[in-house]
């Protein structure tokens, strides 16, 4: 049994930086556009394991939209991050942003897409799936 969770370490160790500083998915919660979930659980989509990005996609989650400002708030980020952050889950089609004008002031809208969502849902089984596999150790 210790040598399976010195392996899944050492697998961890070589897979891809969870930091965010790679955007490209990986797995079947990637981009390829299947909704099934058959890979492991060591296989997490990079794009929304990132802090902002995890972030965005849980607020939008449990609100249908949400105001550029209301966002930043809520996760505490400058408008800088929020906006490289937001742009990056909008290129791959988990959130849309709707920009309008009330009256004067310029209004940027968020919401999850339907893509976003079954991304979510495939991100929280594989973070399940750890959680269990740490816990059965």
């Amino acid at each position: 049994m210790a040598d399976d969770r010195r392996a899944t370490a050492r697998k961890l160790d070589s897979e891809e930086p969870m930091d965010g500083s790679s955007d490209v998915p990986t797995g079947s919660a990637g981009l390829s556009g299947s909704s099934a979930s058959p890979a492991g659980p060591l296989q997490l989509d990079a794009l929304i394991h990132e802090r902002v990005r995890l972030g965005i996609v849980s607020a939008l989650s449990v609100h249908e939209r949400l105001a550029f400002t209301e966002l930043r708030q809520v996760l505490d980020t400058t408008d800088g991050n929020l906006s490289a952050h937001a742009r990056k889950l909008e290129d791959a089609g988990y959130i849309e942003c709707r920009k309008s004008f009330a009256g004067r002031v310029p209004r940027t809208d968020y919401a999850l897409t339907s893509l976003g969502k079954a991304r979510l849902k495939e991100y929280v089984a594989h973070m399940e799936a750890l959680i269990r596999m740490t816990r059965e150790g």
